[in-house]
């Protein structure tokens, strides 16, 4: 009885301690940064890494009905339809659970399936994916889906068979809190980062991050100031992709 007792125990702290313990960071890069004065002008290390990521909905799967590949639509409400399947969309899970890009711009949270946007003439690639209780895009094969279409007169893109790559987070001029931790989240999309031999460069400023794979980026330490986030899809041999969306800049503020 003892025995069963003390392996209970033990059970149950363990429990507490993996969940209270914070998560290990992986592939870190760290930056000293220091004043010209002295040592004691330290501040702290500028950190790039990445956690050890669960998607909590692998089979999720997101279908899009509206629009159909390279319909035209009048300027003005254009509607958007998708069918959700393996996923609580009706659950009420906390913020948005449906996310939309159009042409890499910001995203835009949705909380229904069928819903309509009001846009201007132009043509259009609309990226469209389910995220986690985090804020963070799901990354598996079927958590999104992309279509082209167009508003008015106006051509359809140039046909493209390179991947590409669109930006969750941050959002473009999104402020942060010194020492706050920075979040770059994003889909490849159209190809496999693996299969295709490509890399993901990450640069802030004039700091540099590459990786080979589809994971969230953390970043600590920023001193304060504007930075130009530039996100950038190629080729592992350093070739440059040649499609529109192949990088996504962004602007944000550590305060």
């Amino acid at each position: 009885m003892k025995n069963s007792c003390l392996l209970i125990f033990l059970f149950s702290f363990f429990l507490v301690w993996s969940c209270d313990s914070p998560r290990e960071k992986r592939d870190e890069m760290v930056i000293l940064t220091q004043s010209e004065d002295s040592l004691q002008n330290q501040k702290p290390e500028i950190s790039f890494f990445i956690y050890e990521e669960k998607n909590d909905y692998p089979d999720a799967i997101i279908e899009m009905y509206s629009p159909l590949g390279n319909q035209i639509f009048r300027p003005g409400k254009v509607p958007f339809e998708f069918n959700i399947k393996n996923y609580p969309f009706d659950a009420g899970l906390s913020g948005f659970q449906l996310n939309m890009i159009l042409n890499s711009g910001d995203p835009v949270g949705y909380n229904s399936p069928i819903f309509q946007r009001d846009l201007n003439e132009g043509t259009y690639r609309a990226v469209a994916y389910l995220v986690d209780a985090e804020g963070l895009a799901l990354k598996e094969f079927g958590n999104f889906v992309d279509r082209d279409f167009m508003v008015g007169d106006t051509r359809p893109f140039p046909y493209q068979a390179e991947p590409y790559i669109v930006l969750n987070m941050p959002l473009n001029n999104q402020k942060f809190k010194e020492q706050e931790e920075v979040t770059i989240d994003f889909l490849v999309v159209g190809g496999d980062i693996d299969l295709d031999k490509l890399k993901v460069d990450i640069q802030l400023n004039e700091f540099h991050y590459e990786l080979r794979q589809v994971t969230p980026v953390r970043v600590t330490n920023l001193p304060k100031g504007d930075y130009l986030l530039t996100v950038k899809l190629m080729r592992r041999d350093g070739k440059e992709l040649d499609g529109p969306f192949s990088s996504v800049k962004k602007g944000i503020t550590i305060e």
